[in-house]
């Protein structure tokens, strides 16, 4: 093998080991990006328990679609860890579209794929499994309040 040809592969396995490690640092940052900002709807809903009311404007996904068609419903809303309140629901929904995202933050409203149980988040969070359904639009004091209750969650 000639010097040439040493330095030519050199160059073309190092470039290409180079090349395989930013790849999915890059997909990464693109899959991130791409649901990190979801766009809202102007479908918002609400959900009651406790005469304390919480209302959510939903992203555009299929999964919050999936939800809307389900409305209303009469349910349980009940405390789960020190992080969330979590809602069980009749049927899992679909997960077509879903994908990681990566700037969790309490008042999220999220889909807890594995379990098919919405999940409220009032503190601090980082899970995998999850879609993003929407955001809580003023605050997400209600959810504080500890125990379990009945629930309606309506499309308004």
């Amino acid at each position: 093998m000639s010097m040439t040809s040493k330095f030519m592969s050199r160059r073309a396995v190092l470039g290409g080991t180079f090349a395989a490690a930013a790849l999915p640092l890059v997909a990464q940052g693109q899959d991130e990006r791409g649901s990190a900002d979801p766009e809202a709807t102007d479908v918002r809903i609400r959900l009651g328990f406790h005469n304390l009311t919480l209302t959510a404007t939903l992203f555009d996904n299929p999964t919050s679609r999936d939800l809307v068609s389900m409305l209303p419903l009469k349910l349980t809303i009940e405390d789960y860890g020190r992080n969330e309140k979590i809602v069980r629901l009749p049927r899992k929904l679909t997960e077509e579209g879903s994908g990681a995202f990566g700037n969790e933050q309490p008042g999220d409203l999220c889909y807890f794929k594995p379990w098919g149980n919405l999940a409220l988040f009032y503190a601090d969070y980082r899970w995998d499994g999850l879609i993003r359904l929407g955001r809580f639009d003023h605050g997400f004091e209600p959810l504080l309040l500890r125990g379990e209750y009945p629930v309606r969650i309506e499309r308004i």
